[in-house]
This record gives C-alpha cells, structure tokens and sequence, in this order.
C-alpha cells in the first residue's frame, strides 16, 4: 500500500483528489494539508511514501515545501500538480528536489501512474512537462536559472510570499515565530537582493516568478 499526504488548498479540488486515489486499491491517504507549511509538518509526523502537492499555495508554496521537504532529508517523494507548463517554473519545480510533475489539466489515471512511479524513486513527468525537458536538453543555457528570486535564501523566499500574500511584519512575526525586527530585517535584505522598492515590486515579481498565483 502507497502511503500519501496530499497537499492542496481547495477543498473541492482536495476531495475530488482523494477520492481518485482511494478508489485505486493500493493508495491510502494517510492525510490532507491546505497549504505548503503544513504538508512540510505533516510530512514529519505522518512520514507518507509519496506527497502530492499543488504549486500554488499560501504560506509555503508547493515548490518551497518541496524543497524544505528535501533538505530535512525526509524519504517521501513529492509529486506536484500545476495549471502551469511555463519553462521556468519546471526548471524550479526539478530543481527543488520534486521526483514528479503533473498538469492538472491532465489529472485522473495519470496521477495514480505518477503516484506509484514516484513511490518507487522513477521521476515521473507530464508529456508537455517531458517535452519541455527534453527540448531544454539540447539547448542547455535554457535552463540556467535567471530567476532573481534564486538568490534569496529559503527563510526570504518565505517572507516575500507573505509580503506578497498582504501579511503585515507582525503577521508574518507570530506566524514564523520571529521577531518583527527579524521580520523587517529580511524585507530589507530580499528587496535589496531584488531591487525592488515597495510591496508592488515585491507582488510583481512573486507573480512573475510563479511565487504566487496571478489569479488569487
């Protein structure tokens, strides 16, 4: 039995999900997180075989919580899901440590193939998500990051999200469990890093480089 949290903060979307993979026979969800922070503790405690999370989230997005999830070293594979085929964020996406990556326009026996390919160490890609990969491979400098947001460190990362989601330096402080002085220490940090001079810069970029979901 293939043991998975699943990642996803619409609840509708998070049920259809489930029900997808229960009606297999050889998945159980051990879980169910709204938003990336979340899945990244529920991992620890629930240590799933497989996390499937949605890219687009508050607090941590999926791509974030996949890297937390990689470099605290934990075993479950994570497979993300996307509305979103744009070069760039795949390359993040890999780059994160993600071992699958799913269009959710493409979602129902694809995603219990992808499941049970990542929960044996396969990396399982959509064939548009392939395509892009291997057409990147003969053209190597298409994948050379140049997203700004690659020189912020994961703590900053995480604090322009917040910045960009709205959260006031005291928000982000008691969510964080830091202090507002650290809070505003980072903001000043990452705006340098990005050059950028208010929240509108900061929304713009986060849009940009797929920190955020330019629809929310």
């Amino acid at each position: 039995m293939i043991r998975v949290l699943l990642v996803e903060d619409h609840v509708l979307v998070r049920d259809g999900l489930r029900a997808l993979l229960e009606r297999a026979g050889d998945i159980h969800v051990l879980g169910e997180a709204s938003n990336g922070q979340e899945g990244v503790e529920l991992t620890k405690s629930l240590k799933p075989d497989v996390v499937i999370m949605d890219i687009m989230m508050p607090r941590l997005n999926g791509i974030q919580a996949s890297e937390h999830i990689h470099n605290l070293k934990l075993p479950a594979k994570v497979l993300l899901l996307s509305m979103y085929s744009e070069e760039g964020l795949v390359h993040q996406a890999l780059q994160s440590g993600a071992k699958g990556y799913v269009l959710k326009t493409s979602v129902s026996e694809e995603l219990l193939q992808a499941v049970r390919a990542v929960s044996r160490g396969e990396t399982y890609l959509s064939a548009a998500i392939s395509s892009i990969v291997m057409e990147s491979a003969f053209r190597p400098s298409a994948l050379q990051s140049n997203n700004p947001l690659d020189n912020l460190s994961p703590r900053e990362k995480e604090i322009l999200q917040l910045i960009a989601e709205e959260h006031t330096s005291v928000e982000i402080a008691n969510m964080l469990s830091i202090s507002e002085k650290t809070v505003e220490k980072h903001r000043a940090n990452l705006m340098e890093k990005l050059r950028v001079r208010n929240l509108a810069g900061v929304v713009r970029l986060a849009i940009k480089y797929g920190l955020i979901d330019k629809d929310r």
